[in-house]
């Protein structure tokens, strides 16, 4: 047989293999329809109404477009409005996944008239649900904030709870610790995350138990608990496994490569943020593709491969720009102006850095973090600082002043022997030392008595009540924090005050410190009844440090049961004592977790007391103490902290 007659067999047999082929093709495709019809059919006669039995029987069609339009088609034409209600919903999934939010927010607000004509409130709230999540990944936080909450209401007020709503109510609980995370409120966060969690492991969900242990890493992680962090993140990763979600294993992924990258192990962050961006661009999600792109730039950057890290990040940019994704983009232009500035194209870097800093505000502003930090800025600048110039100009004064001594000291030299003008020079020195101690402690007490940090996380809190819409809790809480602010300017002009106005102040404190732990800290006062408060001199401020450290070191880490008790009393004729308690971790707890924490908080505030203390006690004749004592339980394990303070008054 010649060449031709092989090649023209050959090309035969190659026509009949394709014809086979797409015959067979043809044929399942033709048996699957089949297949898809037979079930829409039997389920439109028997009309289940619960989402979990839908979502178990078209499992392997909630991404099939075509499909989902037909049961949309089919379910209609029927008038059963659960089966409309699934293929709508599953068809917003759809399009949530590609990035087209519009679309998107179109067929869930669709469905959600659909369950709402129904009367089934488990489809209700998870739409709602879901109209919260887009709005997150838009980045329109209040939105996303109203849904949520309205979800979580029309659930925990259901007549019955049924296992379906148990699980909307995590997921209400878990999207509002999303948003408490955009709004930088990682406490708040997590006590949400928290709550969810419990659900979930009761429920056994395990992609809720990777969702949830995802986002406590990275609140763990935004607060600089990097080895917390990982733990989590494993564990969603291994929950990922278990239930084999691509996207949940992407997420993941970029989450410990970025962990990995502020650890400087960039090799290792490189290796994992390469592997997220190829599953992540086989699964064609545009928001975890850009994530992914950004993610990979900035391991390359840390490498020093400044080229192939710009190709990356411009990448990432150019799809966060098509899509929208304004948080991948704020953290391209970063990324870039760096690599520009070490590539010494500084004009390139100032032009990147200066979108970053335009896109990053206009996104804050947005997510209505920094409206309150004008009002901030105005009240503690105007009021504080010029108080502290004030003492700052005396202390200048004192300065000139002991100058000036020197000067008249040394002329003085002439007609005075050299013993006296020595004592002279010395007492003089002491005395101005005295008095310019005075004024430091007065200064330093001034910045430090409620430092802007506690400001501006209070306007925060009462921001979230105005956002929430809950008017009365944010006029309430409003007006305590003027009365607190107006009492500590007032104060500030005083070196001491009565005990009474001392304890009325700590009350407001307590009050307003008290909004961040959603009003958990049970703050008792006790007041010995045959002490006169009125007429106790005490220094102004004097207990705040006390509780803060109570609040910070001792219950912060609790997530339950906080208490905190303040009891004033006379013990004998000289002093007045007075007792803080708190059930918190300990001490010994407290400062394992401090040295953990990455990002740790500073606190000069005892020292100040102490030494103000130690001025206010020259003019009595008795000396103030102080204790601390460590609490523990009959199991010899950690239960609290005791300050006793005893202040003289004779």
């Amino acid at each position: 047989m010649n060449t031709k007659n092989h090649y023209r067999l050959f090309k035969n047999t190659i026509f009949i293999m394709l014809c086979f082929a797409t015959t067979i093709s043809s044929v399942a495709q033709e048996l699957d329809l089949k297949s898809f019809y037979k079930k829409v059919d039997s389920i439109l006669i028997e009309r289940p109404d619960k989402p979990a039995i839908l979502d178990s029987v078209f499992h392997n069609v909630k991404f099939d477009t075509i499909k989902l339009s037909y049961l949309v088609h089919k379910s209609h034409q029927k008038d059963y409005l659960e089966g409309e209600w699934f293929a709508l919903n599953s068809l917003g999934n759809c399009f949530r996944n590609i990035s087209d939010y519009e679309q998107s927010i179109g067929l869930y607000k669709k469905a959600f008239a659909t369950a709402k004509q129904s009367g089934n409130l488990e489809m209700e709230v998870i739409s709602l649900n879901m109209l919260g999540v887009v709005y997150r990944r838009m980045d329109a936080i209040r939105s996303a904030l109203d849904y949520h909450k309205q979800a979580l209401h029309l659930a925990e007020n259901a007549p019955e709870i049924t296992l379906g709503l148990k699980r909307s109510i995590a997921v209400s609980q878990n999207s509002m610790g999303n948003i408490y995370l955009a709004l930088k409120q990682y406490d708040l966060a997590l006590i949400q995350f928290y709550k969810s969690l419990a659900i979930e492991e009761a429920l056994d969900n395990k992609l809720g138990l990777a969702i949830n242990n995802h986002n406590i890493g990275y609140a763990k992680e935004k607060t600089g608990y990097y080895e917390e962090a990982l733990e989590y993140y494993n564990k969603s990763l291994d929950y990922n496994y278990q239930i084999e979600s691509e996207i949940g294993i992407v997420i993941c992924f970029n989450s410990i490569g970025k962990v990995y990258i502020y650890q400087d192990k960039f090799t290792e962050a490189n290796t994992i943020i390469k592997d997220a961006l190829q599953r992540a661009i086989k699964e064609n999600d545009q928001f975890y593709i850009a994530i992914s792109y950004v993610n990979y730039g900035l391991s390359e950057l840390k490498l020093n491969n400044l080229e192939f890290a710009k190709t990356q990040l411009n990448k990432g940019l150019e799809i966060a720009k098509e899509f929208n994704l304004k948080s991948s983009e704020i953290e391209a232009y970063k990324y870039l102006s760096e690599i520009y500035e070490l590539s010494g194209q500084h004009d390139a870097a100032l032009d990147t850095f200066r979108k970053h800093v335009i896109l990053d505000e206009s996104l804050t502003n947005e997510r209505n973090i920094q409206y309150v930090n004008d009002l901030i800025i105005k009240y503690d600048t105007e009021k504080k600082t010029n108080q502290i110039k004030e003492l700052a100009s005396e202390n200048e004064i004192v300065k000139l002043r002991l100058e000036k001594n020197k000067r008249t000291l040394l002329l003085s030299l002439l007609g005075a022997s050299l013993v006296f003008i020595t004592l002279y020079v010395l007492y003089r020195q002491r005395q101005l030392k005295n008095e310019k101690k005075i004024l430091t402690l007065e200064q330093d007490m001034l910045r430090n008595q409620m430092n802007p940090h506690f400001i501006f996380n209070s306007l925060n809190s009462i921001k979230l009540y105005i956002i929430n819409n809950e008017k009365e809790n944010a006029v309430y809480y409003l007006n305590k924090f003027s009365k607190l602010i107006r009492k500590i300017l007032i104060a500030s002009t005083e070196k001491e005050i009565s005990l009474q106005d001392e304890i009325e102040n700590m009350s407001l404190y307590m009050n307003i410190e008290n909004i961040r732990f959603s009003n958990e800290i049970d703050y008792q006062e006790k007041i010995d009844e045959s002490l006169n408060t009125s007429s106790i001199k005490v220094p102004s401020l004097i207990l705040q440090p006390f509780l803060e450290n109570a609040i910070w070191h001792g219950l912060s880490s609790k997530t339950q049961n906080k208490k905190i008790e303040l009891v004033a009393k006379k013990t004998h004729d000289n002093h007045v004592s007075i007792t803080i308690t708190d059930n918190g971790i300990g001490r010994v707890a407290s400062e394992k977790i401090k040295n953990e924490k990455k990002i740790k908080r500073q606190s000069v505030g005892l020292n100040i007391t102490k030494a103000r203390l130690e001025n206010f006690s020259k003019t009595f004749k008795e000396d103030y103490s102080i204790d601390i004592i460590d609490l523990y339980d009959d199991n010899n394990m950690a239960c609290g902290t005791q300050v006793i303070l005893n202040i003289p008054i004779k």
